[in-house]
């Protein structure tokens, strides 16, 4: 065994508890890597929601996807207005926080209550077993300030509800990413603090 990098080790986790067949999210389309992976995944049955505030996102991500289009809905908007685009349950989802790479416009950042809002809404979507993973990039402006509420918010999960893990790359340099993963343990209406 060799310890994966943190978005192999994501996707890895997704692999691990999604049923081909399944509707999964990829919050943060970006340029269409975690989308394109879940549509291979979840199979002609299945589909992939993607969500992305950036048109050239969502183009990237279609031309990246070819054949693997028609098991994908692209979806101009927050990610944080999921409940918009959803009804029922999901299997999985994943999050690439920060700036689209690559992009001319790296001003434009997920933030902090637009991610937590999107989480705390696809956690009772979420089937039991189920993960979503949160690749959290902090080198950038607001990135701190996102990692900091996002870390507040998921250790007061109720353990009873939600299994919180963090996995992190320690020797890495210039603001290396880490995992955060969450696991639904259990049917629930509304997701639980701690008291």
């Amino acid at each position: 065994m060799k310890l994966l990098r943190i978005l192999p080790f994501a996707r890895q986790l997704l692999h691990d508890t999604v049923v081909p067949g399944e509707t999964v999210i990829d919050a943060t389309a970006g340029n269409g890597n975690d989308t394109e992976f879940l549509a291979q995944f979840v199979g002609e049955d299945g589909h992939v929601i993607a969500f992305d505030i950036q048109q050239a996102a969502l183009d990237a991500t279609a031309n990246r996807l070819g054949d693997l289009n028609e098991r994908v809905t692209l979806v101009l908007d927050s990610h944080d207005n999921v409940e918009q685009y959803i009804n029922g349950k999901i299997g999985g989802a994943i999050f690439n926080l920060g700036y689209l790479p690559h992009s001319e416009d790296l001003s434009i950042v997920t933030t902090p209550n637009s991610t937590i809002k999107a989480i705390h809404t696809m956690l009772g979507m979420l089937k039991k077993g189920g993960i979503i993973a949160i690749s959290v990039y902090d080198g950038h402006e607001g990135g701190q300030e996102e990692r900091d509420a996002l870390l507040a918010y998921v250790k007061n999960l109720h353990q009873a509800d939600v299994h919180v893990a963090r996995y992190e790359i320690l020797n890495q340099r210039n603001n290396p990413p880490f995992l955060i993963a969450l696991q639904k343990m259990k049917e629930f209406e509304t997701v639980r603090q701690v008291d």
